[in-house]
């Protein structure tokens, strides 16, 4: 179980998606999470940077088919961040939920 942190670089909710969206596979193409992200190329650049800045993504340029490709892959201390940052989330959705049942409001 990872310790729950609360990331702020992670916390931003594209990045939030970004890191999900990564965590099944070894890498994906730019072009494949900017689509699913519904981001622009810049937008994505932008948030992948911020990543980049942290260690958790990493980014791989190469060619395919005589055209130059940007893989993004989540790094190791991205994924653990990230289920870190999860966990933390999980921790306080637990206490507000307690909260909730333990002192209903009045209406």
């Amino acid at each position: 179980m990872p310790y729950p942190v609360f990331d702020d670089v992670i916390h931003e909710p594209h990045r939030l998606r970004i890191c999900a969206y990564l965590v099944p596979a070894a890498g994906r193409d730019f072009g494949e999470v900017r689509d699913a992200m519904g981001l622009s190329d810049s937008a994505l650049s932008k948030h992948l940077k911020a990543l980049s800045a942290k260690g958790y993504a990493r980014l791989e340029r190469g060619a395919r088919d005589g055209r130059q490709v940007t893989r993004v892959a989540l790094t190791a201390s991205g994924r653990e961040a990230l289920c870190g940052h999860v966990a933390e989330l999980q921790r306080m959705a637990r206490i507000v939920g307690a909260d909730r049942r333990e002192s209903p409001r009045s209406r």
